[in-house]
């Protein structure tokens, strides 16, 4: 095995390919105890593009915005390729009727998935893993062969993943007909992939490193509780577009997600770039964001009563919530060290 400053190279790359579906899957409740059988294709999958993302990033020498971009375009292979959720009829209505579709797109939920999955399965698990491994934040954590294994499971994955999902789960366990998206959806996904692909690593790449005006970040806890309550209000997004309330105005609610995202991106992108940003500040925007999206798979849980899965959610929850607490504890007595963002220059 390769090894780089006297260290082996595969404890970052596992914990993040772990930690990307752990985040994205387990702790939001997407992944309950009875289908736990399903976790190790998510880690080919989520945690395997999220780590090739991280692997083109920092190949490159490139930014957060380059590996947003490839985070955008995972999500838009895992919606329209791979499970097809964003084309294909919700098979989650929560009121019996079709909310946020218009043209063969479940427009509201892609628009979340693109956040969620792009947040979630990119961004924060490889800023959580470059916490975890600081003074490895610069390698690239696999070598070729280990390279070649990763894009070999991420294909395995995908192809697990479409047949789990729209072969059997759509049919056997939803009893929905079986959906096969038009040629034409297909063929604008790829073309919209090969060009983020291409806007994140061809020639005008460079053109993603204008830094724009630093702006000084709130205190350390303030960031975490705004974590918090964005994480919140995405899901009220995902919910709206399972139809939690169908006579909310669609348009609303997609402008709502737009606005959300847009606010975010606008202040993270000046935060990461100040001099007051360090690890302290963006452990604490990733420790509420975790927060949030934990409370929010109790939801339907405890309404539903005692189960297995609420028992398993509570155990998961506590013991992320020890190792998080855990960290925290463990990064107050790290030397400073100034950051911007994932991907970005350490």
């Amino acid at each position: 095995m390769k090894r780089i400053n006297g260290k082996t190279g595969i404890g970052p790359a596992i914990t993040l390919m772990v930690l990307a579906p752990l985040i994205a899957e387990v702790l939001s409740g997407a992944t309950r105890f009875g289908a736990l059988f399903v976790f190790p294709i998510e880690v080919c999958v989520w945690g395997g593009g999220a780590l090739l993302i991280r692997y083109a990033v920092r190949k490159g020498r490139l930014g957060w915005p380059a590996m947003l971009l490839l985070a955008l375009s995972l999500s838009i292979a895992e919606e329209c390729l791979i499970q097809q959720t964003s084309l294909a009829p919700l098979v989650i209505r929560i009121k019996g009727v079709t909310y946020g579709r218009a043209l063969g797109i479940n427009y509201l939920y892609f628009l979340w998935a693109l956040i969620y999955e792009s947040v979630f399965v990119v961004l924060v698990p490889v800023a959580l893993t470059e916490l975890i491994f600081r003074r490895r934040k610069t390698e690239l954590w696999v070598g070729r062969k280990g390279l070649i294994l990763v894009v070999g499971l991420f294909l395995l994955g995908s192809y697990l993943a479409w047949y789990s999902w729209t072969q059997i789960a759509r049919t056997r366990v939803f009893h929905v007909p079986l959906y096969t998206p038009p040629f034409l959806f297909v063929a604008l996904a790829v073309i919209l992939i090969g060009c983020l692909v291409f806007a994140a690593m061809g020639p005008f790449r460079n053109r993603l490193t204008r830094q724009p005006l630093p702006v000084s970040p709130p205190p350390a806890w303030l960031l975490g509780v705004a974590g918090g309550l964005w994480t919140i209000l995405l899901y009220g997004v995902v919910l709206l577009a399972f139809g939690i309330a169908p006579s909310f105005p669609p348009l609303v609610a997609f402008i709502s997600g737009c606005l959300l995202a847009g606010v975010a991106l606008f202040l993270m992108s000046r935060w990461v770039v100040s001099a007051d940003w360090q690890d302290k500040k963006l452990f604490s925007v990733i420790f509420g964001m975790l927060i949030g999206l934990m409370l929010t798979g109790f939801f339907d849980l405890i309404a539903a009563g005692p189960s297995p899965d609420l028992y398993f959610r509570i155990l998961v929850v506590a013991v992320a919530v020890a190792l998080l607490l855990r960290f925290s504890i463990r990064l107050k007595h790290r030397v400073p060290s100034l950051i911007r963002g994932p991907g970005g220059p350490g």
